[in-house]
């Protein structure tokens, strides 16, 4: 019998009230080789203070050229069961509802194939497989295809879209995320599986401004639900909400990023200034009874948000402020087609379409995607670096703004 693996230093990991995935790579590591090398290698890392992968080499499937992430380790006499030990994303259904006979079968071939490691799930919404060899990663996919499942994004091509529960179960939906999410996935299989662009390219679609798979932080085009027209108030229940002790004042006016909501303490009546309303939720997700979204529903397009690779990271900014999301949605493909070939045709290696547009201004890609400029785009103009004034227009601008000369009205 092998002597049983010292892992100090991973075993500091599993203390305190939390589960830990130390614990669940010794569990693997009870049937998987490939897991309990995983473990000295982890311990290895933590002791020399170096992660111990390397890069080397394109790995696939046939008639793919993503899903599948290339990993090996720099000592593999050391660590044999890890010389390769490859990742293969699987695309998640919509708003990750699965049954439980689905997630035993991707865990039974799984284990059959690979390490038995799977994280549910990656930051962009695949089942991340850990750990495979390169012999078999084709029977792995044939097996997995036929179980009725498809391989993720990775590399140079549109990453798996991923949306949150939306109407599934969400009250704050305001368009039905989980069809859109099934629609994109369907129509852009060769954009999903064949890396063809400078790099990545992540639609998140979240339905409301709570904005549950964090896309203003993370996708290239964050779609994220709204209304156009006002909130709805229940004054009966504004009304109630107040005797149970809620002091609105405090919690909800006060709190109120534009001020747009005033609260009468005499009356008890809650009002709001349509216009200056920003549609950020904080009102309806504390007063759920009392407030509710309004009736024009749809989403705000927003575009550029990524983590730091050539530039520092991004959050997405706004550039269709409305715009009804409804099955077929050709409106939002024929944009998605603009900026596509926009980004294609001037991005450089690696450069996110996010960078791009800081590196040639925002007008650049407003004039090329054929998207007019508006003012929910821009918060102060003469700060924001992605807003370029051609020279004519300032000419003209200082021309219009210039006081008569003395002696003229």
């Amino acid at each position: 019998m092998e002597e049983e693996r010292k892992t100090p230093r991973l075993d500091e990991l599993e203390r305190g009230p939390w589960p830990s995935f130390v614990t669940e790579i010794k569990r693997a590591a009870v049937k998987s080789e490939a897991a309990d090398d995983l473990l000295g290698l982890l311990e290895k890392s933590y002791e020399d203070k170096v992660g111990h992968w390397k890069h080397g080499g394109i790995v696939g499937v046939k008639g793919y050229g993503g899903g599948v992430i290339g990993r090996y380790t720099d000592m593999p006499e050391e660590f044999p069961h890890l010389r390769e030990f490859h990742t293969m994303r699987l695309n998640q259904p919509s708003g990750w509802f699965y049954t439980s006979e689905a997630l035993r079968k991707i865990c039974d071939i799984w284990e059959k194939h690979g390490s038995g490691l799977t994280n549910f799930h990656g930051s962009t919404g695949d089942v991340i497989l850990l750990g495979t060899t390169t012999s078999e990663l084709q029977p792995t996919f044939d097996e997995f295809s036929d179980a009725g499942f498809d391989l993720g994004g990775s590399g140079s091509d549109l990453r798996s879209p991923s949306c949150c529960v939306g109407p599934g179960r969400c009250e704050f939906a305001c368009y039905d995320t989980l069809d859109m999410c099934f629609d994109l996935t369907n129509e852009y299989q060769d954009e999903l599986h064949r890396p063809m662009w400078p790099y990545k390219f992540k639609i998140k679609m979240s339905g409301c401004a709570n904005d549950c798979v964090a896309a203003i932080a993370r996708a290239d085009l964050s779609v994220i639900g709204t209304w156009r027209d006002c909130i709805r108030i229940d004054q009966d229940e504004v009304k109630a909400y107040a005797a149970g002790g809620l002091d609105i004042q405090t919690a909800v006016c006060d709190k109120c990023p534009t001020r747009a909501l005033h609260f009468n303490a005499r009356s008890g009546e809650l009002s709001v200034d349509g216009e200056d309303c920003s549609r950020c939720m904080h009102c309806v997700n504390v007063m759920t009874k009392a407030i509710r979204q309004g009736r024009e529903k749809g989403a705000t397009l927003l575009i550029g948000a990524k983590s730091t690779i050539v530039k520092s990271a991004f959050l997405s900014w706004v550039v269709v402020p409305f715009m009804k999301l409804e099955s077929p949605y050709t409106e939002f493909k024929e944009l998605l087609s603009r900026i596509w070939d926009w980004w294609d045709e001037n991005g450089k290696t690696r450069e996110r379409i996010g960078e791009l547009i800081y590196r040639v201004g925002m007008g650049e890609f407003l004039r090329a995607v054929g998207l007019p400029p508006v003012p929910q785009m821009v918060f102060r103009p003469r700060a924001n670096p992605y807003v370029f004034w051609p020279e004519d227009e300032i000419v003209k601008q200082e021309q219009q703004a210039a006081p008569p000369e003395s002696g003229q009205e």
